[in-house]
């Protein structure tokens, strides 16, 4: 086994992956349909144009999978934005360090502000989300959040700049559960361009967070691409690649996937590439039909039509009601988004739409009890 993803993935080439897949011919995809086990050639072969014709099939199958896996729950879950300051520049994002925009960190005062919110519409999965700047969102500001939240919330999330290993080993027994780091794109020289300036700009660092959670031993971790910074098939690929490579090594966590798409934002990139509503449909039931174990989730950034849909094929989580600025909910409504939702229904409103489809709204998965009886 590779000491860590960084030497598998130096194995690969991206354009050799990417004529790899679109390579795959209609036979490809028919022999990944027929297979109880799928491979990552399999996987290249539902993500190729090839499957596009498969579509209903991969569906039925999807569905089936997940229903079998996880039965008509769906796991809320709200994000907390703590902070819009980051010292990085990166091109696709609101909070980019070069847009001129008010900054603002929630104090301990405005965290329980917005927290008795987020209790009152009923939630008991919270992610934390911050920009990327160490001179105040850093190790010790997570510790008293952490602190702050843990009484409220069964499941604590975070969804920050990554940490060195030593940092998850002091956060996890603070309540920490789950952290989700994106690769935003595993396309290295795009990588670069996207990322020019901060500590985000460095390609590895990034790339080696899980395999830092892995050793500390976080619960479960969230791996994802932004969709729409490169070819959406070649990083969908490799992001396979390296959850494949998660799941044999650090057996004992969980992982979830999510599908982030570019959205606007003041300052706005336009996608390199345009992903339509049924492509992502293919590649969501292509990791289903991959992976039956992995969690798939879906944010408010996709519209209430699609989101509607798309529970039935493979969706095991969503966020709702959210906002994405600090003290969006009860401090500051009007501060800057970290990008525009598309559904924005509320909580209530969503949890009844889940009822209508037979569905059943999970506000907590799992408890602290279950892992740790001591």
């Amino acid at each position: 086994m590779t000491d860590n993803f960084n030497t598998l993935f130096e194995t690969y080439s991206w354009t050799q992956t990417s004529e790899s897949i679109y390579a795959k011919t209609a036979q490809d995809v028919e022999r990944a349909l027929g297979s109880s086990k799928r491979t990552l050639e399999d996987f290249k072969a539902l993500i190729s144009p090839a499957a596009a014709p498969y579509l209903e099939q991969m569906a039925q199958l999807s569905r089936q999978i997940t229903l079998k896996r996880f039965g008509k729950v769906i796991q809320l879950y709200v994000p907390l934005y703590l902070s819009n300051e980051c010292n990085n520049i990166c091109t696709y994002c609101g909070f980019s360090y070069d847009n001129k925009v008010r900054r603002k960190t929630l104090s301990p005062i405005e965290i329980m502000q917005e927290v008795a919110v987020l209790k009152k519409m009923g939630y008991d999965h919270v992610l934390l989300v911050t920009g990327e700047a160490n001179q105040s969102v850093h190790t010790a500001y997570f510790k008293d959040v952490l602190k702050l939240l843990r009484p409220h919330f069964a499941h604590i999330s975070m969804e920050v700049q990554p940490l060195d290993q030593e940092d998850y080993e002091e956060l996890i027994p603070l309540g920490l559960n789950t952290v989700l780091v994106y690769q935003e794109t595993y396309h290295r020289e795009d990588y670069k361009k996207h990322h020019p300036k901060g500590k985000k700009s460095n390609f590895e660092y990034r790339l080696e967070t899980p395999d830092r959670l892995g050793r500390a031993g976080v619960h479960k971790m969230g791996l994802g691409v932004l969709i729409g910074l490169e070819d959406w098939r070649t990083d969908s690929f490799f992001t396979a690649l390296h959850l494949n490579y998660l799941e044999k090594k650090y057996w004992k966590s969980k992982y979830s996937l999510s599908f982030p798409r570019l959205r606007p934002f003041s300052g706005g990139l336009e996608p390199k590439v345009e992903m339509s509503d049924k492509e992502l449909v293919q590649l969501i039931c292509a990791y289903r039909l991959f992976n039956e174990e992995v969690e798939l989730s879906i944010s408010t950034r996709e519209s209430t039509v699609f989101r509607d849909h798309i529970i039935n094929l493979g969706i095991t989580s969503m966020s709702a009601g959210s906002k994405t600025n600090p003290g969006g909910y009860a401090v500051e409504p009007e501060s800057l988004e970290q990008f525009e939702i598309s559904d924005e229904r509320s909580t209530a409103e969503i949890v009844t739409m889940l009822k209508g489809r037979g569905y059943e709204a999970v506000w907590k998965d799992w408890d602290q009890s279950l892992i740790n009886p001591h």
